[in-house]
């Protein structure tokens, strides 16, 4: 699988960094970190890294064949744009194509409360089809380590892009 981690905005960033070191490493692994993410990463687990104004990169481009993209952290701003169809960095392009070749998108945005206008955002990129999971616990799943929530987090994303896991304690029934 080929697959895009964008991170943007601050808060949050490390979040991203560990999914992607949670990819499975035979996955082709692509990571673009925005100008605000703070972050910088050196070549790890076999990963492509872009600088976000990389407009023309592989990734850029539908061609280039991606299976899925993760935005994690998504800033309000990065999900703004995408919504708008405004890909005016390496995030947005990304995303925008993952949509007009209708791959999966998967937005974590890390904002709370969500404003009404992040909210409308949020809907109209549903409705295209795009997997909005903000980074949200479940106490089923007894977690008593932050390590242990971002495994959780993780591995619900990871179960809507596909990806088997065994990152968290899944719901057993006690019949």
């Amino acid at each position: 699988m080929k697959i895009v981690v964008a991170i943007s905005g601050a808060s949050g960033a490390e979040l991203g960094l560990k999914v992607l070191h949670a990819l499975p490493r035979h996955f082709e692994k692509h990571l673009v970190i925005s100008e605000h993410a703070g972050v910088v990463l050196q070549h790890e687990e076999h990963v492509t890294c872009y600088d976000n104004s990389a407009i023309g990169a592989s990734i850029a481009s539908g061609s280039f064949g991606c299976d899925a993209m993760i935005i994690v952290p998504c800033s309000m701003n990065t999900l703004a744009k995408i919504s708008c169809g405004i890909a005016d960095n390496l995030i947005t392009r990304a995303a925008a194509v993952m949509l007009k070749e209708r791959k999966t998108l998967l937005i974590a945005p890390r904002e709370m409360p969500f404003s009404a206008i992040a909210l409308e955002n949020m809907h109209k990129l549903a409705a295209l089809g795009v997997i909005i999971a903000p980074p949200v616990l479940a106490y089923y799943s007894q977690q008593r380590t932050l390590e242990a929530m971002e495994h959780f987090m993780i591995g619900k994303w990871f179960d809507l892009l596909g990806i088997d896991n065994t990152l968290y304690k899944r719901w057993h029934s006690h019949d």
